[in-house]
């Protein structure tokens, strides 16, 4: 039973391959949602709580209740000189999935999503780190200059102003990454912090987040602090946006860039580093043991094989995303690069799943094919 579950789920990894491009490094393994997520609401900025903390901008997250709203809040860096990468919506697969952020030094590819104050759409224009220290740009964030004096002032013009929340789709932001957001998606990478996995759940359990109960306009739009939904730094959302009642149907701009309805399954792997970990089949048990290790080796032995050729593939596609950078090349070329990345990741794993299937096929006992002869009459 063991094999056959093994093989379902190596076919089953390969057919999830075998869809559109996902350029970003922010893929996850979630579910998608049929419905696109609703508009981004209008809502005032909390005055900075203090020196170090950066914005992180409010979203629509998916739970068992459906659509609800995390609230943007100010959070510390967790490191001097990481930046705030927020996730987004992509349309992929039939579905919406979500793209988690990430702190990392440079800001990657959000998906062309415009969330305000400074992050609107490509890039962070709301400050910058200089010797350690945070910089805040005050025509961008909210700053009480008494408190923090390392500041500055540069207006920033939005090329486009849209509320629009998710990437590709019917309707949604027809924006792919730029070669320097790509190439920022492969540097080292922090996951959200505790603070701010906190900060979802206390929204994930607050009824009046879920865009059933608010229709687009949460009373708790954004917050001074991860986690404080009440007090005096809480702020409410000024405007709502449109709650979609039905699914978004893909088209032409269809963006590659894939959170979330029924059932978890993986999202599309670009780079064999995407790819889930492979399936390890259950140790061979024939009843004879000499029988039971030479299978065992024979398993080991293209385990190792395979790993090998991933880290291969992995590190030659790292070299030509440096070189990519380097050369400094523009959208269509990095997208080209990406889209033979998939094609070379898609043929791996298909290769390495037929030969898992074959190994497992000679080890499989043999089937007595003979029947019992019926009495006769």
């Amino acid at each position: 039973m063991r094999t056959v579950l093994s093989i379902r789920w190596l076919l089953f990894t390969l057919g999830m391959l075998l869809v559109s491009v996902a350029s970003s490094a922010q893929v996850r393994v979630g579910v998608a949602v049929t419905i696109a997520p609703p508009e981004l609401p209008v809502y005032e900025q909390p005055i900075c709580p203090g020196d170090g903390y950066l914005w992180t901008p409010g979203y629509w997250a998916y739970g068992d209740d459906g659509y609800f709203w995390v609230p943007g809040t100010w959070v510390v860096a967790p490191e001097v000189g990481f930046l705030w990468t927020p996730g987004y919506w992509g349309w992929g697969d039939g579905g919406y999935v979500f793209y988690d952020g990430y702190w990392g030094p440079q800001v990657g590819f959000y998906g062309g999503i415009n969330y305000g104050f400074g992050y609107f759409g490509h890039g962070f224009e709301g400050g910058r780190w200089d010797n350690g220290h945070f910089f805040y740009n005050r025509a961008v964030l909210n700053v009480n200059v008494n408190v923090i004096h390392n500041v500055y002032n540069t207006r920033v013009n939005e090329t486009s102003v849209t509320r629009v929340s998710f990437n590709g789709g019917n309707g949604g932001i027809n924006a792919r990454a730029t070669a320097q957001e790509e190439a920022a998606a492969h540097e080292r990478h922090i996951a959200p912090v505790a603070a701010q996995t906190e900060h979802v759940q206390a929204a994930r359990s607050n009824p009046e987040l879920r865009a059933s109960a608010n229709h687009g306009k949460p009373p708790v739009a954004a917050t001074a602090k991860p986690g404080e939904l009440k007090g005096g730094g809480v702020v409410a959302a000024r405007e709502g946006g449109a709650v979609h009642e039905s699914a978004a149907r893909p088209e032409n701009n269809a963006a590659a860039h894939p959170e979330n309805t029924a059932a978890a399954r993986p999202n599309p792997a670009v780079h064999p580093k995407d790819l889930p970990a492979a399936e390890r089949p259950a140790p061979p048990n024939t009843g004879n043991a000499k029988t039971d290790k030479k299978y065992q080796q024979q398993q080991t032995k293209l385990q190792a094989q395979q790993d090998k050729e991933r880290q291969n593939l992995q590190k030659k596609q790292d070299q030509e995303h440096q070189k990519l950078t380097q050369q400094k090349a523009n959208n269509t070329r990095t997208q080209k690069v990406e889209q033979q990345h998939q094609q070379q990741t898609q043929q791996l794993a298909q290769k390495h799943a037929q030969q898992q299937q074959q190994l497992q096929q000679r080890q499989a006992p043999p089937q007595h094919q003979a029947q019992a002869k019926p009495p006769k009459s």
